[in-house]
């Protein structure tokens, strides 16, 4: 079975930094896009950022500029640096992977989820 598992949460200052990571395991074919969303309580899911396995990248509009998501293909593994921390970034960050499983199957999976707090 495939499982994601989060790291990195926690609480920071405004305008402070946090690494979140997010490794993925099991019997993986391949990578599709690994991406993080953001949910905030009384709020929907939301797309953070997202890289594909080629590379390209996608930010909202808040985070641009400020977040920086990266990828390390041999360790199935998506990093998201958060920069210039602010208190609207409050929520829990899912980790999303998109994975063949074999060459015919492609599934989206989900991280637990890593609370992330901003505040004074």
């Amino acid at each position: 079975q495939v499982q994601l598992v989060e790291s990195g949460g926690g609480l920071v200052q405004p305008g402070g930094s946090l690494r979140l990571s997010c490794a993925a395991s099991g019997s993986i074919f391949s990578i599709t896009a690994m991406g993080w969303y953001r949910q905030a309580p009384g709020k929907q899911r939301e797309l953070v950022a997202a890289i594909t396995s080629g590379g390209s990248t996608n930010y909202r509009d808040s985070v641009k500029g400020r977040f920086t998501i990266s990828r390390d293909n041999a360790k199935n593994t998506v990093y998201l640096q958060m920069n210039s921390l602010k208190p609207e970034d409050t929520a829990v960050y899912y980790c999303n992977a998109r994975l063949l499983l074999t060459p015919s199957y492609e599934y989206d999976y989900w991280g637990q989820g890593t609370q992330v707090t901003v505040s004074s």
